[in-house]
């Protein structure tokens, strides 16, 4: 029998292997983030990149969710596939499981460039794109902004909002958790020592001063700011949970990184009619000057952040380069 050289050639490829904790200390700041993200963006929309819908499975009975999503970003050079598991019986945190990773793949030489963790790339990923979408949607002479929740996204939002959105000078933070409340702080002072947070009591009070809304509650908070509670020519953007769905219905426009994306996954801010509002414009094009994200400044605007894998593309291969070249993470003979 004769062997393929190309199954020869894989079996000496070894595959680097990079952990969560070889991605924890690896350094880039959230002005990298965005700079990375609204490269892929662009690339995205002027056609260079490919972005398939992603699959999905659940469990019946709601036990745990799967999602597998392939992209290729063609000014990298890089293909990759990322998939999430999720598993939730008891919808707490006791039971709950989360894994994540994705597979690089440098697709000018064929060889494999990581394996890795993917919570951190999700982490950065996520408030980076936020902060494009509040860059390309604020009112002119805008300067405050309401943070609702202190979790992972909560804690990762206001540095690279502020990368993005110098401007915003009045900040102010809502949540119930003293250990995130202090992380969210901690994590500002880290980039931005010398800007101002203030902890409020009153969401919705807090809500009718600001310029924008960046929620990014978990599932258990009790916020659901109304229409009503949002001031005129406010941007409200919905990473996680803290807006109700008349925030989506009586918008005078809405933006999505993904119009398909937001179908998929925005099924909670449908209108009493069980339909979801259509997307007005789409983040792409916006930034590639292919459509308009504001029409005035008295607009309120609705946003809804949802992922597009060639953005973990990007976070993920910045993360992997620095972290090879500083020689963290295991390789692995996979293919021998």
């Amino acid at each position: 029998m004769i062997e393929d050289p190309l199954n020869t050639r894989d079996r000496t490829t070894p595959l680097r292997v990079l952990s969560r904790s070889d991605l924890a200390g690896v350094p880039i700041t959230p002005g990298d983030v965005v700079r990375a993200v609204e490269d892929a963006y662009l690339a995205f929309a002027a056609g260079d990149s490919d972005n398939p819908r992603k699959l999905s499975v659940a469990n019946p009975d709601g036990w745990s969710v799967s999602y597998a999503m392939l992209g290729r970003d063609g000014r990298r050079r890089v293909v990759a596939m990322k998939t999430s598991y999720k598993f939730d019986p008891g919808h707490d945190r006791s039971t709950k499981r989360y894994y994540t990773t994705i597979t690089l793949y440098d697709d000018s030489t064929g060889a494999p460039i990581a394996m890795m963790d993917c919570s951190r790339v999700g982490a950065l990923r996520t408030p980076a794109v936020s902060a494009l979408l509040v860059r390309e949607t604020i009112r002119r002479g805008a300067e405050s902004v309401l943070l609702i929740g202190t979790g992972t996204q909560g804690r990762n939002a206001l540095p690279h909002l502020l990368a993005a959105n110098p401007q915003l000078r009045k900040l102010m933070l809502y949540g119930t958790h003293p250990e995130g409340l202090d992380a969210v702080h901690r994590q500002l002072a880290e980039y931005y020592p010398h800007a101002l947070l203030e902890t409020v009591e009153d969401p919705r009070a807090a809500a009718a001063t600001a310029d924008v809304v960046l929620a990014t509650a978990g599932p258990g908070t009790e916020v659901a700011l109304e229409s009503s509670d949002l001031a005129p020519g406010s941007t409200a953007v919905l990473v996680g949970y803290g807006l109700a769905p008349s925030t989506l219905i009586d918008a005078d426009r809405v933006v999505a990184t993904s119009a398909e994306q937001m179908a998929l996954t925005g099924t909670d801010m449908v209108g009493p009619d069980g339909k979801l509002r259509a997307v007005d414009a789409e983040l792409p094009q916006i930034l590639s000057r292919r459509a308009v994200a504001r029409r005035s400044d008295d607009e309120r605007i609705f946003v809804y952040n949802s992922g597009l894998v060639l953005t973990d593309i990007a976070v993920a291969h910045a993360l992997a380069e620095r972290a090879i070249a500083e020689g963290r993470g295991t390789e692995v003979p996979l293919w021998d």
